[in-house]
């Protein structure tokens, strides 16, 4: 309990939004949307009195930490509001599983969603993804890198888009090459030392028939650009919606500036919005909620 604690506390920046009352909805608990080595990959839904059609999908995750206990009601009271269906996903958490193994949950996770949009009542392509942080990360990775599924998958669910119509986060690391300034690496290195676990990219060991750490640096910079949404920028995403804070030292704002620019340049509408003197996380980041909203109700309403 100690561990969860610790991690939490220094991963989970929508703590910040702090807990609220539940807010007017029905919450069904712990759909199965997936499995992976015998382990369920679970989500909350949660249904609000008048739903307006549109599904959000929010990222549960900080410093690539995802737990069930961790679903904030408070945090998505603003959509709940407004008609929004939201979808509550919790991935595989680190230090069990790596970034390239959450972002298989997130594919998944979408595609699950999608598949049922007619029994949660929303429109497939409207879905909109949010989250802060790694959870941030993990909504611009799908927004940039959404892909379409196996026409010839035996699982239904698979053969589903895992592509958004709209992407609307928090203070999300973009490039881990270029953190923070030109050729800076933060692959579980440098500001992100203290984030180890999801970096430890490992592969099957013919030989030996065990996972062993990927240690060749040739590789580990291919996993790095592939998980960097900066590299996946391209005329058909989503428009995209950034709110950092212009003294964040865990993820300097730089990260969302490279990822507006190269997604503006590819024609792509993003927009950042800069907090002036805030950090990672702010006392009065609850009323920013309304500001992704009104993204989500922008370009999801008017489709």
């Amino acid at each position: 309990m100690m561990r969860l604690a610790l991690a939490l506390a220094a991963g989970l920046c929508v703590a910040a939004v702090g807990r609220a009352e539940e807010p007017p909805a029905k919450r069904t608990e712990d759909v199965i949307y997936g499995r992976k080595f015998g382990t369920a990959l679970t989500m909350d839904v949660f249904t609000p009195a008048k739903p307006n059609g549109i599904g959000l999908i929010f990222v549960v995750s900080g410093g690539w930490f995802s737990a069930h206990e961790a679903i904030n009601p408070g945090f998505l009271e603003p959509f709940l509001k407004r008609g929004y269906t939201v979808f509550a996903v919790v991935h595989g958490s680190q230090p069990k599983f790596n970034i390239t193994e959450i972002l298989s949950d997130m594919h998944r996770a979408v595609r699950y969603i999608r598949h049922h949009a007619a029994d949660y009542g929303v429109d497939p392509e409207r879905l909109g993804i949010m989250g802060a942080s790694a959870g941030g990360h993990l909504s611009v990775m799908q927004g940039t890198a959404g892909s379409a599924g196996d026409p010839n998958a035996q699982d239904k669910v698979d053969r589903e888009s895992s592509r958004v119509a709209a992407v609307a986060c928090f203070f999300p690391p973009t490039d881990f090459f270029n953190y923070g300034k030109p050729g800076e690496d933060a692959l579980g290195r440098g500001i992100l030392k203290g984030f180890r676990a999801p970096f430890d990219f490992e592969q099957m060991d013919d030989e030996t028939k065990r996972f062993v750490e990927i240690t060749d640096e040739a590789k580990l910079q291919e996993i790095g650009k592939a998980i960097s949404p900066v590299n996946h920028a391209s005329s058909d995403d989503p428009p995209t919606l950034i709110v950092h804070g212009d003294a964040d030292e865990l993820v300097p704002i730089q990260q969302a500036e490279i990822l507006v620019e190269a997604l503006t340049k590819a024609g792509v509408e993003a927009k950042l919005v800069t907090k002036p003197g805030a950090g990672h996380g702010w006392p009065d980041l609850p009323k920013d909620l309304e500001t992704l909203a009104d993204w989500f109700d922008e370009h999801l309403k008017k489709q």
